[in-house]
């Protein structure tokens, strides 16, 4: 692990096409590595090795295989705070609860699908640096906006705390989909979708005050 915060930050911002070629490279052979060997046995040599690139060249771009995870897990949050905004719904006449709450889990379940094991390394083991907590904050932040205006003064609602719903919600479906995705016995994605939106989509209708009357 690195010492300080300098230790997480790329060395060199390429500046031509080669250059952002190498770093590609690198951060794709990272992303193999890291999924195949785990953090601890991810090691700069076996990154360089599957790069096909000496491990000076590779020092070149990071100081330590901390500054490559680091910004592997910057993209993949980057990535689901750009398809967040894709899917805005903003000045759209309101959709079924139930499909609104499926197009979120889906969402949800397909930026984990491209590499399950490395998404387990990048949450469980990735540096914690000031940077990528301010960005996983705002992803979060981000999250819980989305949900809360999908469901906010929706006519099937029925939850009385719109805020803490919304974070109800993103935490279930981030932390089930993270968890059984990369199980050595993961869920199909369809059923796994179906399921979190039947029992999402109960809450939100207010099934548990139906169980209780």
């Amino acid at each position: 692990m690195a010492s300080g915060q300098g230790g997480l930050q790329p060395r060199k911002q390429p500046r031509q096409a080669r250059a952002e070629l190498t770093r590609q490279r690198i951060l794709a052979a990272a992303a193999h590595v890291f999924a195949e060997y785990g953090y601890a046995a991810g090691t700069t040599n076996r990154i360089a090795e599957r790069a096909q690139i000496s491990i000076g060249s590779l020092y070149q771009y990071y100081p330590n295989k901390d500054a490559i995870l680091v910004e592997l897990a910057t993209r993949h949050l980057d990535a689901g705070m750009a398809a967040i905004a894709c899917h805005h719904d903003e000045g759209r006449p309101p959709r079924p609860l139930e499909e609104a709450i499926r197009g979120y889990v889906r969402l949800s379940i397909e930026n984990h699908l491209d590499d399950p094991q490395l998404l387990r390394v990048m949450a469980e083991q990735a540096p914690r640096s000031p940077e990528l907590l301010e960005k996983m904050s705002r992803y979060q932040q981000s999250r819980t906006a989305y949900v809360r205006e999908l469901i906010e003064n929706h006519p099937e609602s029925r939850v009385d705390d719109m805020h803490t719903a919304a974070r109800l919600v993103v935490s279930t479906v981030e932390l089930t989909v993270h968890q059984l995705a990369a199980a050595p016995d993961p869920l199909a994605p369809a059923r796994l979708e179906n399921e979190l939106v039947a029992m999402i989509t109960r809450y939100l209708r207010g099934g548990s005050r139906g169980l209780e009357s």
